[in-house]
Parts: C-alpha cells; sequence; structure tokens
C-alpha cells in the first residue's frame, strides 16, 4: 500500500473519530446544560433586539418594520424564558449561569417578573406597530424596567 493510502485512511480514521467524538458530546448535554445555554442564546438575542430599538431611538429615526421585528423578538423569546428555568438549571449542576438561587427559591417571585416582562413587551410591540417615537420610547423604558428588575432579584452581576 502506498504512502498517500496510508495517509488517507489515517485521514479518514480520525475525521470518523471527531464525528464520533462530536456526536457523543451532543448526546451526553445535560437537559440543564441544553436549558442554560439555549437561555443565554436567548438573552443574547434579546439584547440585540433592545439594541435595534435603542439605536433607532437614538438616531431619531424610526424604522417601523425594524422595530415591529425587534418588539416581537422581545416578546416571543421572553415566553420561552421561563420554561428554560428548570429545577436543576441553576449553579448547583456545576455549569457557568449567572441564574441566582433565587430563581428557584422563590419561583413565584421569578415566574411573576416574566409575566411582567411579557406583558410590557407585548406593549412594545403595538407601539412599536405605531412607528410614533415617543410612544416606542415610553414602553422601550418600561420593558427595560422590568428587565433590570428581575435582575436585580435573579441575577449575579458580572
Amino acid at each position: 500500500m502506498t504512502l498517500s493510502k496510508h495517509f488517507s485512511r489515517a485521514i479518514l480514521g480520525m475525521s470518523a473519530a471527531a464525528v464520533a467524538v462530536s456526536a457523543t458530546m451532543a448526546i451526553a448535554a445535560s437537559p440543564a446544560q441544553t436549558a442554560i445555554t439555549t437561555r443565554q442564546a436567548n438573552f443574547k438575542k434579546m439584547g440585540g433586539a433592545m439594541k435595534v430599538l435603542k439605536d433607532q431611538l437614538a438616531s431619531g429615526t424610526i424604522d417601523k418594520a425594524a422595530a415591529v421585528a425587534a418588539a416581537k423578538t422581545l416578546a416571543a423569546t421572553g415566553r420561552a424564558q421561563g420554561p428554560l428555568f428548570p429545577s436543576g438549571s441553576g449553579a448547583s449542576a456545576g455549569i457557568k449561569t449567572d441564574a441566582l438561587p433565587a430563581v428557584w427559591s422563590n419561583r413565584a417571585a421569578f415566574d411573576g417578573a416574566m409575566k411582567a416582562y411579557i406583558a410590557q413587551a407585548d406593549k412594545l410591540v403595538a407601539a412599536a406597530g405605531t412607528g410614533n417615537a415617543a410612544a416606542i420610547g415610553a414602553q422601550f423604558k418600561a420593558v427595560g424596567g422590568t428587565c433590570g428588575a428581575c435582575h436585580k432579584q435573579f441575577r449575579a452581576d458580572d
């Protein structure tokens, strides 16, 4: 057998091993890891949507379609977040998370904070639909207030 065939087989074998390890790692991800990873990605998505609105408000120019899309992202993603805090998906899972133990020890308050956020985000969708900068700005502040209130109780500072 030629050297190139040995080399090709070695590369093929290493590639197969890498695929197998990746697949095993994906399968091995715990429910806590999946929840934490997903909620962190969602929070980044929410931050991006807030930035779109903040930038439009700062510039004084509202792109109604982009504002509505950002507001809808905030509302939809907010609805998805609550279930992503199942029992056992805090720091005790051994995975880095900024979620404080109060999320689970005071679940009723956490769920209430999530509901308050969703209600304000829904109002932001309506305000964005008007294209009115003053209405969007006022509701943007209300949404930000619910974010801050939740962070104060349930999120560790970076």
